[in-house]
């Protein structure tokens, strides 16, 4: 006889998870979303301007900027494939510092890379190809993890967050950088109209792809709000986690500590 599960446990070939407003099988949404980033890759700054406004760089700098990183530290920058947040990171942690580029996508850590490369910013990078929700480094191995504008993609979050904290050393701290909760009723409005109305019409005239984007602005929907995301992290073991709002919540900075 076959196992039987148990009621209200689905078995992994029946449980489903969030594909923006989709439900999709759990296995597939790695997929999905590695089509979405593959599609967007060349164009990944184009969108994120048109769905920041172009304030996803003042965002990224003032994030670098209150992460408390210093000199010499060995920083993994999570979801970096576009190279943004270690281009930021590279004069913090200096000469003696080291910073490992981590990304699921191919196409968007290639990116990544030459850009970096381009720019004459080689010593004390590494790039790496990986999972979040399974990193490939020993335990204690970082005394910073950062992540902007990824951890909405991860399938299984608590996972994720869970081996963030594993690879930080004692005294680390993880510093997470993502769309969030909008404070306000008439902004919440005017920001549902950009992300529905306008967004994907945009993303069909500069990109070629209405549905990428429209993907995209529903993935931030169905992303933890601000105090869901605190108690995630806390339940993941973390640590004096803190949460600081921009612009009224559009986004959010989470950072927490393994003590």
């Amino acid at each position: 006889m076959g196992r039987m599960n148990k009621p209200g446990h689905p078995s992994a070939e029946t449980a489903t998870t969030h594909f923006g407003y989709r439900e999709v099988p759990v296995q597939e949404k790695q997929r999905l979303v590695g089509r979405v980033f593959t599609s967007v890759a060349r164009r990944y700054d184009l969108m994120n301007d048109l769905m920041s406004f172009g304030i996803h760089r003042l965002w990224k700098r003032h994030f670098v900027a209150v992460s408390g990183i210093r000199p010499g530290d060995c920083v993994l920058d999570l979801a970096g494939g576009t190279g943004d947040i270690a281009a930021l990171l590279k004069p913090v942690v200096g000469d003696r510092g080291q910073i490992v580029v981590g990304d699921i996508n191919a196409a968007m850590l290639g990116i990544g890379r030459d850009r970096l490369t381009d720019r004459g910013l080689v010593g004390g990078l590494a790039y790496a190809q990986l999972n979040a929700e399974c990193l490939p480094f020993p335990e204690a191995s970082f005394d910073a993890v950062t992540m902007a504008f990824g951890l909405r993609n991860v399938t299984d979050k608590d996972r994720a967050l869970a081996e963030i904290r594993r690879v930080l050393k004692p005294g680390g701290r993880a510093l997470i950088l993502e769309f969030s909760r909008v404070r306000g009723e008439l902004l919440g409005k005017l920001y549902d109209f950009h992300s529905f109305a306008v967004l994907p019409r945009l993303g069909q005239v500069f990109a070629g792809d209405a549905d990428s984007y429209r993907y995209l602005a529903e993935s931030i929907r169905k992303h933890p709000d601000q105090e869901t995301l605190k108690a995630m992290m806390t339940r993941a073991g973390f640590d004096h986690v803190e949460v600081r709002n921009l612009n009224q919540g559009i986004v959010a900075i989470h950072k927490g500590f393994r003590y």
